[in-house]
């Protein structure tokens, strides 16, 4: 008995009949283990890689209104960016909340960027955070996973683009004798443009205005001179009937004023050539007053410039073309060329003013003229000042009409190159905040030039 019991146990030890069902059996749930954590690891990286997007876009975005307008409108700016619920870049998949203390405002000394204007600040701080859940790693009593990302960006500013710039001024009737109180008690609208004029040259202790050149200008460091960086222009319609007018437009006094030509008469648009003499060195914040171009702004030192007399209605068309063909003529080679139009558009000049053909549809000439520029490589931008949203009110010449807001929304080469001073008239920028006074257009007109950056969160 003893011996057939040994013998059944030695046959049952040599007999593996079914063990790899069994290996089998744990190498599948080891496989479907790892199968889960792969699935759930998978899901963590997706919700990490697409939180990060989110943080750089907020970041990004509050980076490019840094100091411009108001102070705060640069967290608001990165706030609607993010992925946060209701947010530009909010994903239905993953709940995002702002980290507490966030959007956050930052003053870093290493980018050489001014930390002044309304934010006092050049760089800002985007954390975001969510809680993803998780699937198959209940089993081993984990529900969920909280993640974070963290993007810093500075403000524009910091890589300045060399620009050959016309700036195109409406000096029509309606500019000095309409008062806009935003640049100052009794101040009329030339008034108001010539500030935001100054301002985009660099002045009025504005650190981010146009550069005139890369360090103190016209010096000689190691046998080179420093180049020009930022050269600037300045035309007027209506034109002048001469070129030798255009001296009473910087002469820093009342009278004479300069002779107008109508429209028909072949007038002069160009009151001061492509230059770079409007600030002595790149970090100054006051004008030159030796610079006609600065005279002609009325800088501190000269009490007129631009006079604004009208009197032959407006049109801008050929303004616009008269822009386009000075910086393809006399601009630099290689240099990005820049038109900025200031006006209220509303084109109206009489028949009797305008050149032959050219009396109807003036509004649309001008668009015509200033996609002929954008065609060509040239960056239009248009600010339509205190311009009217009726078609009935405006471009009278036009059929079918046209209101002279939206002839100014269709002469900027974007939408990002379309401003409104939008005080009254209804007459928004989609791609901006509500801007109420010209001297903060053009200075973010300046920072459009440049580029925001993703910098590394340790940045200092």
């Amino acid at each position: 008995m003893i011996r057939l019991a040994t013998s059944f146990l030695r046959r049952l030890r040599r007999d593996q009949s079914g063990a790899v069902a069994v290996l089998v059996g744990v190498l599948i749930v080891v496989l479907v283990a790892f199968s889960a954590i792969v699935v759930d690891l998978g899901y963590l990286f997706y919700a990490q890689r697409t939180l990060q997007a989110s943080a750089d876009a907020a970041a990004l975005a509050g980076a490019q209104d840094l100091n411009v307008g108001t102070g705060g409108t640069a967290i608001g700016k990165a706030i609607a960016y993010s992925g946060v619920v209701g947010g530009y870049n909010a994903n239905p998949n993953l709940t995002v909340t702002m980290a507490s203390g966030y959007p956050r405002l930052k003053c870093l000394t290493s980018t050489n960027i001014s930390c002044g204007g309304s934010d006092s600040a050049n760089a800002i701080v985007v954390v975001e955070q969510a809680t993803v859940p998780l699937y198959f790693a209940r089993v081993l009593g984990i529900n969920s996973w909280q993640i974070s990302a963290t993007a810093t960006a500075s403000a524009r500013g910091s890589v300045p683009r060399p620009l050959d710039v016309m700036i195109v001024l409406d000096t029509t009737a309606s500019m000095s004798n309409t008062l806009d109180p935003s640049c100052g008690a009794g101040k009329y609208k030339i008034d108001c443009a010539l500030l935001g004029i100054q301002t985009l040259l660099g002045g009025n202790n504005n650190p981010y205005g146009l550069l005139p050149c890369s360090a103190t200008c016209g010096t000689v460091t190691n046998g080179n001179v420093a180049d020009p960086i930022d050269e600037v222009g300045l035309m007027v319609f209506p034109g002048l009937t001469n070129s030798s007018q255009a001296q009473y437009d910087y002469d820093c006094k009342t009278s004479p004023q300069p002779a107008i030509a109508s429209y028909k008469n072949s007038p002069v648009y160009k009151v001061i050539s492509l230059s770079s003499d409007y600030r002595i060195s790149a970090t100054t914040t006051t004008l030159a007053t030796t610079s006609n171009l600065s005279k002609a702004s009325a800088a501190p030192g000269c009490a007129t410039g631009i006079q604004a007399i009208g009197g032959v209605g407006t049109f801008y068309a050929d303004a616009i073309t008269a822009a386009q063909t000075e910086l393809v003529n006399n601009g630099r080679s290689n240099i990005q060329k820049v038109i900025i139009l200031l006006g209220d558009g509303d084109a109206d000049a009489t028949s009797s003013n305008m050149p032959s053909g050219k009396a109807n549809n003036q509004c649309r000439q001008a668009i015509t003229a200033a996609a002929t520029a954008t065609a060509a490589g040239t960056w239009v931008y248009s600010i339509a000042y205190k311009a009217l949203t009726s078609a009935t009110g405006s471009c009278a010449s036009d059929s079918p009409r046209i209101s002279a807001c939206s002839t100014m929304q269709q002469i900027a080469s974007d939408p990002t190159k379309f401003y409104s001073d939008d005080i009254g008239t209804g007459c928004i920028s989609t791609a901006h905040p509500s801007y109420t006074d010209l001297q903060t257009i053009f200075k973010d007109i300046v920072f459009s030039t440049t580029n925001a950056r993703l910098l590394p969160d340790n940045t200092i």
